[in-house]
This record gives C-alpha cells, structure tokens and sequence, in this order.
C-alpha cells in the first residue's frame, strides 16, 4: 500500500494558497455571467456586420489576451489581426481600414500606448470595442462598446501582478468569440476549412471511406451458401473480426460477427457443421456506416454505446458492401 505524501507545514501553506488562488479565479469569471447584457449585444453586433477585419490591441499581459482573441476569430472564419500599439505607431496603422472593427484590451484602460492610438482611430471613423477592467477609462470613454472584465484583485500576493485580470479578459473574450461563431452558425465542415492539421483536424475532415483499402481487397466475404469451414477460414485470414455476407453483386446480406458465429457453434455443437453462412449471418447488423460519414461520428457511434461494437460494415446507399471498418482502424488513424 502506497504511503500518503506528508507535506511540510511551507508545503501546505503553498498547496492552500494556490486552492485559494484558482478559488478567486474562478469566482471572477462566474461574476462575469452577470454583466452579460446590452454592452455584450453592441459589441456582438459590430463584429457581427464587420465587413473587414477584427484589430485587436492590447500591450503586456493584455497583449497576449489580444493576440489570442485574433487567432481564435481566425479559426473561425472571421479574419482578425493583432496590432501593437508601438507598432502602429510607427507605420502599422496602416493596415487599419473603415471596414476594420477594432478590440482593445486593457486593465487599467489608461494605458498610454492605447491612448495614443484613440484620436488616430476616431479620425478613421473605426468602430471600438474596449475590453477593461475600468468603466470610467479613457479608453471606455472613447469606446462604442465596453465589456466589464473588472476584478475584485488579483490572486498576485501584492494584489500587482496581472492575474486574475487577465483570466477574466480571456473568458470574456472567448465568450464574445463564441456567441460570434454561433450567430454565424458555422458548420463542421466550414469549421474544417481552417483546421486541416493535427488531431482536430482528422476528426472534422477524414471520412470512412478515407481508412478502406481503395480496392476493397481486404474485405473478408463469403457467399450465403458458404460452408462452417468456409467461413472459419475466412474468420481466420481477414483479422476483422468479422465476415461480411454478399451475393453476386456485392450487395450485403449479412454480417458474422466472431460472437455470431460462436453462439451458433455452441447452439448447434455437432451440427454445426453442417451450417451455411445464411444460417449463422445476422441480417440486420447492429450499425452500418456510410462512406461518406466522417470518421470521428464513426466512432462516437461505435463505442458510445451500452455494448460498444469493434466492427461495423461500410455500405452505399444501394446497399453495396464496401468494406469493414474497425475501431482499431480509427484509433490507429489519431481519433
């Protein structure tokens, strides 16, 4: 029996404080639930009829909240660039258009860079939406819409280090995000368009018919008159766990899945033998699955259920038996 960790009394004044830390944290962003209202719907609305693109500013620790929000907006089809205020300063602006809707970030909103910045995008008549843990900011002044990421304090023992500040205008950002793409009723497949890489990727792109042989050779197959050793031997050969029943044209009449076949062994004993592949096949297999269906619904289908199923036939809409597909065969591809 494994003996249970005992902490220094340093050591469990730390765990204690970093409980209490993500206690706060989590606390500051419930709150924000409640502030979820007409400033949130005005700045939904400009990004919403945005026919340009989404500026997000912010300097320091906000920097890194705006160049997060840009990329997540990306990813969702609406295209947005991180501009930092310096930069911008000396050249950048130029990228700014009257089709741009511009997001600032900033705690204090008196950041001086930003403040730089406000009569240079009042004079191109550029829509702002502030992002500040101050209502009563330069910046929330000069704002057409103010979202309020205030804090009680930051979890930083001195109450300095931008912390929970930060977490909160992340949340909020990713909400105003997320009710973007929603309004936008985005599907998978547009989704797809941006994520063509990694993982995620594979689950929102590769379909069945992408893990099947592209001659449908390793499709383990016999006909209904098939004999017991007949199919025992093509049990054995084709490793699928199952055996696909076909007539003359490909079309599937049956499934023998390796229980089928060994309950019809132990219903029969001696006479099974003398069983034909009709005589144990299941004809209305449990799951069947499109060509076309992606990959990843293949496999939520196959496992997320009472008694999850290792195989499953892959069939046209006529019917046609294209091949089994395994749930070996998902895993291995990085589902």
């Amino acid at each position: 029996m494994q003996r249970e960790k005992r902490f220094s009394q340093e050591e469990n004044e730390a765990l204690q404080f970093a409980r209490e830390a993500l206690y706060v944290e989590s606390e500051a962003v419930r709150c924000l639930a409640d502030r979820i209202g007409e400033a949130f719907a005005q700045a939904l609305s400009l990004l919403e009829t945005c026919s340009g693109k989404v500026i997000t500013i912010g300097v320091g620790k906000s920097g890194i909240i705006a160049r997060k929000l840009a990329a997540t907006l990306t990813s969702i089809g609406q295209p947005a660039v991180f501009l930092h205020p310096t930069e911008a300063l000396h050249g950048d602006l130029g990228l700014v258009t009257n089709e741009d809707v511009v997001i600032a970030f900033s705690n204090s909103g008196e950041s001086e860079e930003l403040l730089t910045l406000l009569p240079l995008l009042r004079a191109r008549d550029i829509p702002l939406i502030a992002i500040t843990g101050n209502l009563h900011s330069t910046l929330a002044r000069h704002a057409h819409a103010v979202l309020d990421a205030s804090v009680e304090r930051e979890i930083c023992p001195l109450n300095l280090a931008p912390t929970t500040s930060v977490v909160a205008a992340l949340a909020l950002s990713d909400a105003l995000a997320m009710a973007l793409q929603r309004r936008r009723h985005l599907s998978p497949e547009e989704y797809a368009r941006n994520h063509p890489g990694g993982r995620l990727g594979r689950r929102l792109t590769l379909r069945v018919q992408d893990l099947l042989p592209p001659d449908g050779s390793a499709l383990p197959h016999v006909a209904p008159s098939a004999s017991f050793q007949e199919v025992v031997c093509e049990l054995t050969a084709g490793h699928m766990g199952a055996v696909c029943v076909l007539d003359d044209t490909n079309h599937l009449l049956g499934l023998i899945a390796e229980s089928d076949f060994r309950q019809a062994f132990l219903k029969h004993q001696q006479e099974s033998f003398n069983l034909t592949a009709a005589d144990m096949m299941n004809p209305n297999p449990i799951l069947t699955l499109a060509p076309d269906q992606l990959a990843y619904e293949a496999l939520q289908k196959m496992t997320q259920r009472p008694r999850p199923i290792s195989v499953a036939p892959v069939l046209t809409a006529e019917g046609i038996c294209l091949g089994l597909l395994r749930v070996n065969d998902l895993v291995k591809a990085g589902l």
